[in-house]
């Protein structure tokens, strides 16, 4: 199996190419990335498109969908999918959104759109994204590799042993204690992380109990 990876410069948003082999059938996963690099692909390997599988619709997501339809007269999917060796499961995970699909193909590789991240998880609805990565993602194979939405891949073995929520939620690590604000508010950072971009991802706790995902650059610490 070939999976080809193309990154957006500003957006850090990935778009994928899945084959099951040289002169096989292939598919685009998402799409909000430079298409050049896959198409090269396509071509140099005599590939045949037959799908576009679509982990979510936000638009650094779904950017190239017009051009992939019009160039190969691909359907659309957003749920489980056969096309020649390739098999795609998908997976429930919404919190970042409420349509957020993950691919597991060929029980090898997971397209995690952005819901889990390498160290970091995805913003959105808190407990929504809680259970999309502990009990469904994190349940896959720890060997699993993690192809997500936006800059470098992982595996869930990876994940479970040094992404900061991962450990918390799993109980490895403590509740972190310090104090912080958040537009204003006074709250606890919980966790802290890397996150994809560099600006940094957190879990904080206002005082009313309230927990929420943020950006980094929204917490003063």
């Amino acid at each position: 199996m070939l999976i080809e990876r193309s990154m957006h410069p500003d957006w850090l948003s990935n778009a994928y190419l899945v084959a099951e082999g040289s002169g096989g059938k292939a598919v685009f996963v998402d799409s909000g990335a430079p298409l050049e690099p896959l198409l090269a692909v396509v071509e140099r390997e005599r590939l045949t498109p037959t799908h576009l599988l679509i982990t979510h619709g936000h638009p650094d997501h779904v950017a190239g969908n017009d051009e992939l339809v019009r160039r190969f007269e691909l359907p659309v999917v957003r749920g489980s999918l056969d096309t020649g060796g390739l098999s795609f499961q998908a997976l429930a995970t919404p919190g970042h959104s409420d349509d957020m699909v993950a691919f597991v193909v060929n029980e090898i590789a997971c397209f995690t759109g952005d819901t889990l991240f390498r160290d970091s998880v995805g913003g959105g609805d808190f407990e929504t994204v809680r259970r999309s990565v502990m009990d469904v993602l994190m349940e896959l194979p720890p060997e699993t590799r993690v192809l997500p939405g936006h800059t470098e891949e992982t595996t869930i073995g990876r994940e479970a042993e040094e992404n900061p929520f991962v450990r918390v939620w799993s109980g490895l690590e403590p509740e972190g204690t310090e104090p912080c604000r958040v537009r204003g508010e006074d709250a606890t950072l919980v966790v802290w992380s890397p996150d994809y971009d560099g600006k940094g991802k957190a879990w904080v706790r206002f005082a009313d109990g309230r927990d929420a995902l943020v950006g980094g650059s929204r917490v003063e610490r």
